[in-house]
Parts: structure tokens; sequence; C-alpha cells
């Protein structure tokens, strides 16, 4: 019994360990804006990811975004996927003046294939809507652990 407990632990284990491509991702963005993300996936190459961040621009105000994301596998790599990826989406500034703009994400992700982890780094071209048009840049990197 033991043995059968260790040999579907380990199955488990193993399928859970190359599925970055699949489930949920949590981890965490530093940049503008700085705080926790999520992504999850909904085929093998589409994705919606979203945060809750604190952006350290002028007195500092809380952001939540989410975006449709569209993953190309164009670049090959020996172990893991390297994937790059646009997007649109929506972000919410909650300050003293309410804010919404409309996100353009465009990044790299690097899926391991021995962990469920991935790292990405990302720079997201942004059209502010309210309280005024503008245009405007946010980005970072990140890592998510994906269940």
């Amino acid at each position: 019994m033991k043995k059968l407990i260790l040999f579907t632990f380990s199955i488990f284990l193993s399928i859970h360990m190359i599925a970055q491509d699949s489930g949920l991702g949590l981890g965490v963005l530093i940049g503008e804006p700085t705080g926790l993300s999520a992504k999850m996936w909904t085929s093998e190459k589409t994705a919606v990811d979203a945060g809750v961040a604190w952006s350290f621009l002028g007195t500092g105000f809380l952001h939540l975004h989410a975006d449709m994301l569209f993953h190309s596998y164009a670049i090959d790599v020996d172990k893991g996927k390297l994937p790059l990826y646009f997007g649109v989406g929506a972000k919410l500034v909650l300050a003293s003046n309410l804010g919404l703009g409309v996100r353009v994400p465009l990044g790299i992700a690097y899926l391991f294939e021995s962990a469920p982890v991935d790292i990405f780094v990302e720079l997201v071209p942004v059209l502010d809507l309210v309280p005024a048009t503008d245009i405007s840049f946010e980005g970072g990197i990140g890592v998510r652990y994906f269940f």
C-alpha cells in the first residue's frame, strides 16, 4: 500500500511539475505597478491575467487590471518553453480621482520544464481614458507558481 501511495504521488507530481501552460498561477509583479499577479490558462495559447498592485507614481494609488493574453511559441529552447505574448485588457485606478484605461501588454515568459513556475517580463502601453485621455507605460518583471 505504501508503494502504491508513493507511486500515485510521484505521478501526480510529474504531471503537475510540467503544467505551467494550464491551471492557475499566483505570484508577484515588480515594477510599475508592484503587487500580486494571477494567470489562468484558458488553452495552451491563451490566458487571462490579472493584477492587484500599488503604483508609486505621485501620491500612490491602488491599481487593478485584467488582460486577455495570446501566446506564440515561435522561439525554441532546449528545456521549458519561451512564449512571446500580447494582449488587451483594462485597468482601474482607485485614487482620489477614479481612473480607467485600456492596456496592451507585450511580454515574454519562461515556463520551466521541471517546476510549476514561470517568470515573465512585460511592457504595457496604456491608453488612459478617465480622468483624462493620455498615453502611459507600465511594466515589470514577475514570477508565478502554478497550482
